[in-house]
């Protein structure tokens, strides 16, 4: 999925200093190069830097800090960067196995007049506190199945192999927002609600309290008037149903938290019995995109996983024999569109942006030829060392930016086996089969120089204006590494490519954070956390101009902080 090399480049590790000390933006002779072989497109590279540190428990920080400011933070910027991520790995003896499993643990980086304050909170959901309490794994996540009770005899330990597996409430991915109000999300029925300023824990929500579904992703999409949509499955004697959800903008009362959400529209998976997994999907301006892709999850498995002894994730697998399904569902009737658009095998995570055009849906999404790569990243592999970790690494299939182009007025007199995009410059494909069926190629978002910083991932664009809409950036991280290790802007006008990187630090997920009068797209600044995992207590947040992706500043805080997943910006203003 992910990567990062030992290099040599003429920068300088630390310093602030000048654009050209700080940024590889532009000058891709300056690229990070490794002594290694070259496979498909990619050098194999050799020499690692162990990251171990970065998935390592850390202390929480409840009660602000203050930062050291370095540089010049635009004093324009006025509100939180608020992060998500796994921050305790183990209790007592009984360590996590898998990177999605570590408890939450929630960052806020607060801005205003050009200085920086800091603070975390471990999430107190019922999975924290019960493990806590007993100090071991008392509840199981994704990759680590729960230990008996040590107090229990023989036979009661056997016993409980056949209680039911309760779902975790340890919403490690992302911070998300319902009717004005703050959630940290995972993939299951639960979420939090929480104070985005104090990061202290308020309430645990239940979405099948309020409808049908038994989970929904950590990443859903807003219109403009505040209606939200996401996706979750739910369950029945025949298998699994996915379902389209809407939760209205507006709350009913104080106390409101999903109150009239409602299911648009179910649809059946191929074979109900293992359905597709899915962390996202995405959404134009009339349509719902889900991208059914064979990364699968065998219901059985899953099921029995605990009378097993099994983990969760025993359960999800990838078919590369099957075929990618594109679905498409009108936001405002939920009818599900009779036309499939298929592709070759393929994993997602992330989408980039989906928006319609002269009868076309571009779907522009962070893909990968393989799907194994969620089964990849436990936490033994993250912190291998040395030619282990080359090993690793250089397994791995990539990550890289795609759009498809979707006809969206297909009819019983659409003529068969030609290719339907007409849009000029576009290389994808979309060859009508029949007329329920239309088998799609798609382009390349990226020129050949993004091989040099292994692919992108965790995209980014300036959501409020032009998600849904025709647009021209895009920004994420280079994975020249397991995480992380480089931040990318990517111009789709020609698909050039700026880049900001510094050997040994391992920057976030970028976030957009326009200026208050920006005319242009990439009017605005990056903001970044970043990491080292060599130096003690050195962390920094990191501020890029988003339109040069120069160095404008960091404020450096004197904590560790684990690689975390998602994050977004609560401005002041709201």
């Amino acid at each position: 999925m992910k990567a990062h090399a030992r290099i040599l480049i003429l920068l300088s590790a630390r310093s602030l200093g000048t654009s050209s000390s700080c940024t590889m933006s532009r000058v891709k002779s300056q690229a990070p190069v490794g002594n290694n072989q070259q496979t498909n497109g990619f050098k194999e590279l050799q020499g690692l830097q162990c990251i171990a540190p970065l998935v390592r428990t850390v202390e929480e920080t409840p009660e602000p800090i203050p930062a050291r400011v370095k540089g010049t933070i635009p004093t324009w910027i006025k509100g939180s960067l608020l992060r998500n991520g796994p921050g305790k790995f183990e209790f007592g003896n009984q360590h996590y196995n898998h990177w999605f499993d570590g408890m939450a643990l929630m960052h806020r980086f607060q801005i205003m007049d050009g200085q920086v304050t800091y603070r975390s909170r471990f999430l107190r959901s019922d999975s924290y506190n019960q493990n806590s309490e007993r100090n071991r794994i008392v509840v199981s996540e994704f990759g680590t199945l729960a230990f008996p009770d040590p107090c229990k005899n023989i036979f009661l330990r056997f016993l409980s192999r056949f209680e039911k597996m309760k779902p975790t409430d340890n919403a490690s991915v992302s911070f998300i927002k319902y009717k004005g109000d703050y959630y940290v999300s995972t993939e299951t029925n639960f979420m939090h609600k929480v104070d985005p300023e104090t990061l202290e824990t308020k309430q645990k929500v239940d979405w099948s309290k309020f409808i049908a579904v038994n989970g929904a992703t950590a990443h859903p999409h807003i219109d403009p008037d505040g209606t939200a949509y996401n996706m979750g499955n739910s369950y029945d004697r025949k298998g699994a149903l996915y379902n389209i959800i809407s939760v209205p903008p507006a709350k009913e009362g104080p106390n409101d938290t999903l109150k009239g959400a409602k299911v648009l529209c179910s649809i059946s998976p191929t074979d109900r019995t293992r359905p597709s997994y899915y962390h996202s999907f995405a959404m134009s301006e009339n349509y719902v995109v889900f991208i059914e892709q064979p990364i699968k999850m065998n219901l059985l498995k899953m099921a029995t996983c605990k009378l097993r002894g099994k983990n969760f994730s025993s359960g999800i697998y990838w078919d590369p024999n099957q075929e990618t399904v594109f679905h498409l569902v009108n936001k405002q009737t939920g009818m599900v569109s009779p036309q499939k658009y298929h592709t070759k095998a393929l994993s997602t995570f992330h989408q980039i942006n989906a928006f319609e055009e002269g009868g076309f849906l571009m779907v522009d999404l962070c893909c990968s030829d393989d799907g194994q790569a969620i089964n990849n990243f436990t936490l033994q592999n993250l912190r291998k060392s040395g030619e282990a970790l080359d090993k690793m690494y250089n397994s791995l299939a990539k990550t890289f930016p795609r759009r498809f182009v979707l006809p969206l007025n297909i009819t019983s007199n659409t003529p068969l086996d030609q290719n339907l995009n007409t849009r000029p410059n576009s290389s994808a494909t979309a060859v009508c089969h029949s007329k329920d069926k239309v088998f799609c190629t798609f382009e390349d978002l990226h020129s050949d120089d993004l091989l040099d910083y292994g692919g992108l991932e965790f995209p980014h664009i300036h959501y409020n204006r032009f998600n849904t809409k025709p647009y021209r950036y895009f920004y994420g991280c280079g994975f020249r590494h397991l995480v992380g290790d480089s931040l990318l802007k990517m111009d789709l006008d020609g698909k050039k490519l700026k880049v900001w990187y510094q050997p040994g630090l391992y920057p976030s997920e970028p976030v957009f954070v326009p200026s208050p009068d920006a005319t242009e797209e990439d009017d605005g600044v990056i903001l970044s956390v970043v990491l080292t995992p060599t130096e003690d207590r050195n962390t920094f947040l990191l501020v890029l101009d988003a339109r040069t992706f120069e160095e404008l500043g960091r404020a450096e805080v004197p904590v560790n902080i684990p690689y975390g997943f998602h994050g977004t910006f609560d401005s002041a203003e709201n």
